[in-house]
């Protein structure tokens, strides 16, 4: 485990954080990558379901919030690791050991949790 040569010989800068996808695909190849891709896929169709049941237009505003990030997140350092857009510092969501960045999505989708959890309650 992790002794492919891109990250073995440091061919990958930062292949722990930035580059983790291609961490994944070199370690799991094209069947893991595709599982990774799929989960992610279904975690964001849970998300827009989650915002169609939403009560009120601020649960919806909160879930299309955090699914649009997520997909951004996820375009972004996917698209960055396949090598057709520039190298940046987003992290690719879950997946990534950066602290801040785990605990900022672990915080978001907390907001999703909560919006589907709350009941016809009344606001006062």
């Amino acid at each position: 485990y992790m002794q492919g040569t891109q990250g073995q010989y440091n061919f990958l800068p930062e292949h722990h954080t930035d580059f983790i996808f291609s961490v994944v695909g070199e370690e799991f190849g094209f069947i893991g990558t595709s599982i990774l891709l799929f989960v992610f896929c279904i975690f964001i169709l849970r998300i827009i379901a989650i915002g169609m049941r939403a009560r009120d237009s601020y649960g919806m505003l909160i879930t299309a919030g955090v699914a649009s990030m997520l997909v951004f997140h996820i375009f972004v350092n996917v698209g960055m690791a396949s090598g057709i857009m520039p190298v940046t510092g987003i992290p690719l969501p879950f997946i990534t050991s950066g602290g801040s960045s785990m605990w900022a999505n672990m915080m978001a989708v907390g907001l999703v949790i909560s919006v589907g959890l709350r009941g016809d309650r009344p606001m006062f």
